[in-house]
């Protein structure tokens, strides 16, 4: 009971980060610098993990801890920027909750949040290229990133500026996972559009295997549904 009073705590004062003289409001601001402090030992003791698959693992026990903080700031939608919140959509990638990690991405992208001063790139092209790698990877596995997924982070980095190559990769594994979902067609639209941006990225076997399928077989050139 201990733990869901403070959880609900949490929430109460992350999303005080939404009303109005908010700012001046010591203990949402309090709540916001422990979260800071929590996330630096997290930090800190990631660093003595040097396997990938092991710091994963230790994300997805970490990231409980900050649920509840996480879902107050959605809810108070103050738009202020939130490292701890930037943290946490990178980390709910990397351990592939990618509904939830697009969940707190549309919220980060709509207030113009920036990554951590760590992080070189835009919020949008961070997004984008984890998220796209991520589904490249599991791309052909027995757990392949849902179609629907990499479709709404295209749609949600959309309008927004990045290199030309990693607007490539996300059209790579959008179709990749097309050509998974045997949609042929739509595929080779979005290997064509990635090839366009990045005349390197690899895909010019993949538009020539998809082609063939669909001269083998002309009803996968028929529109889903």
């Amino acid at each position: 009971m201990t733990n869901l009073i403070r959880q609900h705590r949490q929430r109460v004062l992350a999303a005080k980060q939404g009303e109005e003289q908010s700012s001046f409001d010591p203990k949402a601001a309090n709540l916001y610098e422990l979260m800071l402090m929590q996330l630096a030992e997290h930090r800190r003791r990631l660093k003595q993990v040097q396997s990938l698959e092991l710091k994963a693992e230790v994300k997805r026990k970490f990231l409980p801890e900050y649920q509840a903080y996480i879902d107050g700031v959605l809810q108070g939608d103050a738009g202020r920027q939130d490292d701890v919140l930037m943290t946490v959509l990178l980390w709910q990638i990397d351990v592939g909750n990618m509904t939830e990690a697009l969940r707190l991405a549309e919220y980060a992208i709509g207030h113009n949040l920036q990554t951590p001063d760590r992080y070189e790139r835009t919020t949008a092209t961070l997004i984008a290229e984890e998220v796209a790698e991520v589904a490249m990877r599991r791309a052909g596995t027995d757990q392949p990133m849902a179609a629907e997924l990499i479709l709404k982070t295209h749609e949600l980095t959309r309008d927004q500026d990045m290199y030309d190559q990693v607007r490539a990769k996300l059209h790579k594994a959008i179709g990749m996972a097309m050509e998974t979902a045997d949609r042929l067609p739509e595929a080779i639209e979005h290997y064509g559009r990635a090839l366009e941006l990045d005349e390197r990225i690899g895909v010019k076997k993949l538009i020539e295997k998809a082609e063939r399928a669909i001269k083998n077989n002309p009803e996968q050139a028929k529109p889903a549904g």
